[in-house]
């Protein structure tokens, strides 16, 4: 067997190395000279992956949105607000629902119909398997219904917030951030005024000055998600409309559940407020006044006229009377009585010429006699309002009148029909047209413009009405 042993020892393991072997640091000498392959690629092709990550990526910031919203012009607000900030994100908002990843469903609770279309939208989307985040006063007044289970919720006071309740649902969390904004105990109007906004309509800035309001109306089931009132201070109000100026905006519409509240709760007044508002209000501009209930108004009626006087506010007033009869009125707890809604009006027509006067009117509240109906179909006989919202009145759960007696549903919609077509029967703005046509020496006959349908040919007066205004003003801007 042979030996294991060596006849002769290596001193070192270098001696192993030839002296024709590179050493060590003449390899790591050529690596410099080395000229690595450039794999080229596609450009345009990777540029274009780059800015568009997959659909189904969970990065928050880079989903498309739709948004829906339903309801009165303070919710409108809301979800102008809400889709500024998420495009400020980098959100993209689109119009098409079906193309995007996530929903944002700003509902209204005022009447069944508008809660029926939300809660189809939710289950649509569900359908879809899109992502849903749900806003507005809905699922504010009852985050317990059990279609909302499971959804993510924004609640009408935490707006600002919707970036982090959007980023959190994409990532297959349900949020829900219903608090009320306070500021040492005492709650506050809403989110911050300042925050990013897309306007449905460039030239339009809504402003609610307040959220909730003082009454306690049996039928309405709003109070239950907007609360008493919370007034926003005069001076935030006035840095949003001159931020609205500077954007280009050329009308300004105040909102709130009931405008004519405004102030109360921080020792202010509606009047107090306009006269400030309207000193910002730049050449060309305007400003219209939202809803306000007739109990708030009655101490303000002076300044009221003085202020729809002024030539960049607009004489319009929407006063809702809801019904012509005292004992409907005090079923409902609208704390006025029809004689104190007729000298409002009074007062306004005959200190304010040419203004317009919208109300609102609830067909079949529990407990309307056909008596109680008539003295409603008078009032509407005896003032001919141009605007008129008439609405077949629907129990709202969780309400007082909803333990009612009911109205049998084909008396509320007979109603409804008797009412509409007695607003169908006259034309309100006929004699504006005929003065206006007069002062630019014309004269067109009711029947030779448009067919005799009402609506129709108020609606073309009231345009031609805003046409012939808004000549006057540039005649007035060239001038300057």
């Amino acid at each position: 067997m042979p030996s294991a042993s060596c006849d002769t020892f290596l001193d070192d393991i270098e001696d192993i190395v030839s002296q024709e072997d590179s050493k060590p640091q003449d390899r790591h000498f050529s690596r410099k000279h080395v000229v690595p392959k450039v794999r080229r690629r596609n450009t345009q092709k990777y540029l274009q992956e780059e800015n568009s990550p997959p659909s189904d990526s969970t990065i928050p910031g880079i989903q498309k949105i739709w948004i829906r919203t339903w309801g009165c012009s303070h919710n409108n607000s809301d979800g102008e607000y809400m889709a500024g900030q998420l495009a400020a994100y980098g959100y993209k908002i689109t119009e098409n629902a079906s193309d995007a990843d996530l929903w944002l469903l700003n509902s209204c609770t005022v009447k069944n119909p508008a809660e029926d279309h939300f809660r189809n939208s939710i289950k649509k989307a569900q359908e879809e398997n899109k992502k849903i985040v749900l806003a507005g006063c809905v699922p504010q007044a009852q985050p317990r219904q059990d279609y909302l289970k499971g959804l993510s919720i924004i609640g009408v006071q935490q707006i600002d917030r919707v970036v982090e309740v959007v980023e959190e649902t994409i990532k297959g969390h349900s949020v829900r951030l219903l608090g009320q904004k306070k500021d040492n105990g005492k709650r506050l109007g809403g989110a911050r005024l300042d925050l990013p906004k897309i306007r449905k309509n460039p030239l339009i800035e809504i402003i609610s000055i307040n959220t909730g309001c003082l009454n306690a109306c049996t039928y309405c089931k709003t109070k239950h998600a907007r609360g008493n009132l919370a007034s926003y201070p005069i001076d935030e109000l006035v840095d949003r409309a001159k931020q609205s100026f500077q954007e280009g905006v050329c009308e300004i519409w105040l909102t709130s559940e009931d405008t004519g509240a405004y102030g109360r709760d921080i020792g202010s007044s509606l009047p107090a407020l306009l006269w400030k508002l309207v000193e910002v209000i730049p050449e060309g501009a305007m400003l219209r006044l939202g809803m306000t209930n007739p109990p708030y108004i009655l101490e303000h009626l002076e300044e009221m006229a003085k202020i729809l006087h002024h030539p960049r506010v607009y004489a319009f007033l929407h006063i809702p009377v809801q019904s012509a009869s005292d004992t409907v009125l005090m079923e409902m707890k609208r704390e006025y009585c029809v004689a104190d809604f007729k000298r409002v009006v009074d007062f306004l027509k005959d200190k304010v010429p040419g203004i317009t006067i919208a109300t609102d009117i609830i067909c079949g509240f529990p407990g309307e006699t056909d008596q109680d109906f008539q003295e409603t179909v008078k009032l509407v006989e005896e003032y001919k309002f141009p605007s008129l919202f008439i609405n077949q009145f629907y129990p709202r759960p969780g309400t007082p009148a909803a333990k009612m007696e009911q109205v049998p549903a084909q008396v509320k919609k007979q109603r409804t029909k008797e009412l509409s077509r007695i607003f169908h029967s006259y034309n309100p703005y006929d004699h504006k047209v005929i003065h206006l046509l007069g002062s630019l020496g014309l004269y067109v006959a009711r029947s030779a413009v448009l067919p005799p349908a009402g609506p129709t040919f108020d609606t073309f007066c009231l345009l031609l009405c805003h046409n012939i205004e808004g000549k006057k003003r540039e005649a007035r801007n060239s001038q300057v």
